[in-house]
């Protein structure tokens, strides 16, 4: 809980070798990004993202990787998003620059499917999609905006790589069309929208009870939209038909993925991870996937418990708690 991210083209620079998913790259709570990879005995750290003219300068706030190109992208709260690219020759991490063209913190960021352009959510009230300029070698912006009324927490491409959805902080979900001339091919139709010009609203929904949208995710197909927000709710949205509210009665989720078109998986601040299954036209709660381990302790049993106590703030044994939970915090 402690992390604040963590994450596994035509016209660009050369890409490097396929991610295998055995490297992961995780922000611990501060302004670098850390590389580690998957050995034998555990991971290891084999990089640092470090650039002497170039680095952020407060919180990473997101990271996202792109598998087939095998880049990073990076967003932090000093207003900054920078592309990573792995020199084959010195084998470090090269940035390059982005201009985001934003006056708050940089929130959110994700790939594209094609992985050609990245959208970069704010407390600008505006959302960048970057697209890279090859006669200046840097990334360029284009900015949605209206009607955007506060800070954008997540974002989700759509599978034909031009719709986004996006979650905020003023209550409100929105399918947005994210169409760059000159980088995108002209879209076939979708249930979302035929027309889609840049900055197209294809949707606007609500949450049901008021609460600030935490997290949002297309279905496989992109026919369908998750929204879970912080009045303990989640709203499917399928494109031209009826809402689905799914009413939960524990605490509210923060992050959503689909793992196949009728079934999605919820987590957030009950510590615990969870199925959620279409069955017989209605969405429910089909089993929570963690299966309660404790955490398990060492021999310095004695020192252990006074490390912990230390280290969160307790005093006594009275004080001290463990969730019958693999996670012991919110899962972000």
């Amino acid at each position: 809980s402690r992390f604040t991210s963590l994450t596994s083209v035509p016209s660009l620079p050369t890409p490097s070798t396929k991610t295998e998913h055995v490297e992961v790259a995780v922000c611990p709570n501060n302004n670098e990004v850390h590389i580690h990879q998957k050995t034998a005995g555990g991971w290891s750290l084999i990089h640092t993202l470090v650039e002497a003219s170039i680095n952020h300068d407060k919180l990473v706030t997101s990271i996202d990787w792109a598998p087939e190109s095998n880049r990073l992208v990076t967003s932090s709260q000093d207003r900054n998003a920078y592309v990573w690219n792995l020199d084959q020759a010195s084998g470090k991490w090269k940035p390059t620059l982005v201009l985001l063209r934003i006056n708050r913190a940089a929130t959110f960021v994700r790939w594209s499917p094609n992985e050609d352009k990245f959208a970069v959510a704010s407390g600008a009230r505006c959302i960048a999609i970057c697209y890279f300029d090859e006669e200046n070698d840097w990334w360029n912006s284009k900015h949605l905006k209206k009607p955007i009324r506060s800070t954008v927490l997540s974002l989700d491409w759509h599978p034909n790589n031009v719709l986004l959805a996006a979650g905020c902080a003023d209550f409100k979900a929105r399918v947005f069309s994210a169409y760059i001339k000159g980088v995108d091919q002209k879209p076939s139709p979708t249930p979302w929208g035929d027309k889609l010009p840049f900055n197209t609203v294809c949707g606007e929904f609500s949450n049901g009870g008021g609460g600030w949208i935490h997290s949002v995710a297309f279905s496989p197909s992109g026919d369908s939209l998750a929204i879970t927000g912080h009045d303990s709710q989640i709203t499917i949205i399928n494109a031209g038909a009826e809402e689905q509210v799914i009413r939960i009665s524990g605490l509210p989720y923060l992050s959503l993925l689909w793992v196949a078109e009728n079934q999605f998986i919820a987590a957030g601040h009950d510590c615990a991870p969870v199925l959620f299954e279409k069955q017989g036209g209605h969405w429910k709660l089909s089993k929570v996937i963690d299966t309660g381990k404790k955490k398990s302790v060492g021999e310095s049993t004695a020192f252990n418990r006074f490390r912990e106590w230390d280290s969160r703030g307790i005093t006594s044994r009275s004080e001290e708690k463990e969730l019958n939970t693999v996670h012991q915090n919110a899962i972000t």
